[in-house]
């Protein structure tokens, strides 16, 4: 709903790219220094000693990091708001030079998010292992609404840049709510803020520390392939770099719905199994997850290839968002569903890594996923434009996940039950294609019936999604793939009132 709303608004216009630039540079410091490397770095120390009876240590290490977050990302902060005038210069393509001013100026806004997903990331750490995802899951739901309030008001009350820097704001504003939903949260499970007895030179500070330097340099490699994305498609147009990531908006719904979900759960369980030095039971599980997130992004990829187009012109073509940016988003879309599967099996991989706490071994490979992708990016964005760039995230997706294969079944010291994960994948990858079949047929049968009104569009994108993905589900049963099976005991239990 944020992405149609700001679409309609904005469409793909200079100065909606120039607010993507600026978001991005932010988001990718966020990734070196923030939330997600310090939550992987810090949920395996947090959780080990949890597990070893240590809790009042736990509490005062969550303390230590909470202090120096807020001193070192704060200065960080200070620092770029002074100097992005010299910083975001360098990520600015040639088509969108006329706009420069306007990105340093959001990129000013938006900076301080890093600073609050910094002590974000440690709350959503400790809350995690403690088993509690509800909130920071409901999070991001309050950060859209608000984000939404401020794109309304800011529409009809303001004019011209000022409605992009109304948009910022919310984005702030949004961010911080988002922190202070989980901060209430610490009291319950019995975390109080210390500041006496904390110690910077404890040696669990420098553990974590010690983690999140392979973390941070490989999460933040894989965030640079956005930014090389965003970055080469200053070069391709004026649009090219909003049309890049609206696409990227769609592809990372299936993502956050489903592999970002199995991750995260099974994150803490890595870390706990690990801490006992139990191999046999983190391999099945690491197994098990694998094929979950396969069983649930091979059809939603399916659906986004051969949907590309009509998906695009449901949700963004709207108001000053026209035919022209839909043919550019939907090009992105179409390339970037082929990077889904890997993607997601991805993210498991990698916490796997940092579960062990070897996270050097990931972050080599993300440094190979990153080198492939600018290496085919740039060799692909002359001649073919939004395509060329997206196959090099394709590529490097594909790349990363074998190499994070190969390593670690070699860490693990056996077998990733590769065997039957592979006959698992055929037969979801067979009863893909026939949801894509159906999906496309149901969907031109009703678009020439109907037309391209919006309720027509509505109805004919749903019924393709609805009627593919029961198409999908007969077959993975049909072929008696186990996890189909399972799920839909899961689900049957659920709505049963069963636990």
């Amino acid at each position: 709903m944020r992405e149609i709303v700001a679409s309609s608004y904005f469409g793909t216009s200079a100065g909606f790219s120039a607010f993507t630039l600026a978001f991005q540079i932010p988001n990718v410091v966020r990734s070196l220094f923030a939330d997600a490397a310090l939550s992987a770095a810090f949920v395996p120390v947090f959780t080990e000693l949890m597990e070893h009876g240590r809790r009042r240590e736990a509490f005062r290490l969550a303390s230590t990091l909470f202090l120096l977050i807020l001193t070192v990302l704060g200065a960080i902060t200070v620092l770029f708001i002074v100097a992005a005038g010299v910083i975001m210069p360098i990520f600015i393509g040639t088509d969108l030079q006329p706009v420069q001013d306007l990105a340093i100026g959001l990129s000013r806004v938006l900076f301080p998010v890093v600073l609050i997903l910094g002590l974000n990331g440690l709350t959503v750490g400790i809350l995690n292992a403690m088993d509690h995802f509800a909130i920071p899951a409901i999070s991001p739901l309050v950060w859209n609404m608000v984000i939404l309030a401020f794109l309304v008001v800011s529409h009809e009350k303001l004019h011209g840049t000022d409605r992009l820097y109304g948009y910022a704001a919310g984005v702030l504003v949004g961010t911080a709510i988002q922190f202070l939903m989980a901060v209430p949260l610490l009291r319950r499970y019995g975390f109080r803020l210390q500041v006496r007895g904390v110690s910077f030179r404890d040696p669990r500070v420098r553990q974590v520390l010690l983690l999140m330097l392979p973390v941070t340099i490989g999460l933040g490699l894989i965030n640079f392939n956005v930014l090389i994305n965003t970055t080469l498609g200053g070069f391709v147009s004026e649009g090219a770099p909003r049309a890049i990531d609206a696409a990227f908006r769609i592809y990372m719904l299936p993502q956050g719905l489903f592999s970002v979900a199995i991750a995260t759960v099974l994150f803490p369980a890595l870390s706990r199994l690990a801490a006992r030095s139990d191999l046999d039971g983190l391999r099945g599980l690491l197994a098990t997850g694998m094929r979950q997130i396969f069983l649930l992004l091979l059809p939603a990829a399916a659906a986004m290839i051969v949907l590309a187009t009509p998906m695009t012109r449901l949700i963004y073509e709207h108001g000053n968002f026209g035919a022209r940016s839909t043919e550019e988003v939907s090009t992105a879309l179409f390339w970037f569903g082929f990077s889904l599967p890997t993607s997601g099996v991805n993210l498991l991989l990698t916490r796997t890594f940092f579960s062990l706490q070897r996270p050097w071994m990931t972050t080599r490979i993300a440094a190979l996923n990153l080198g492939v992708n600018a290496a085919v990016s740039g060799a692909l964005f002359i001649p073919f434009g939004i395509a060329g760039i997206v196959i090099g995230t394709v590529v490097g997706s594909a790349a990363m996940t074998a190499a994070q294969l190969v390593v670690l079944r070699r860490e693990l010291h056996g077998r990733l039950d590769g065997r039957r994960t592979i006959h698992a994948v055929t037969r979801m990858a067979l009863a893909s294609v026939v949801l894509a079949a159906v999906s496309y047929v149901t969907w031109d049968l009703i678009d020439h019936a109907l037309g391209r009104s919006l309720a027509g569009q509505t109805l004919s994108v749903l019924v393709a999604l609805a009627t593919g993905s029961a198409a999908y589900a007969a077959v993975v049963l049909a072929l008696g793939v186990p996890e189909a099976k399972s799920t839909i005991a899961l689900v049957t239990r659920r709505l049963g009132g069963g636990t």
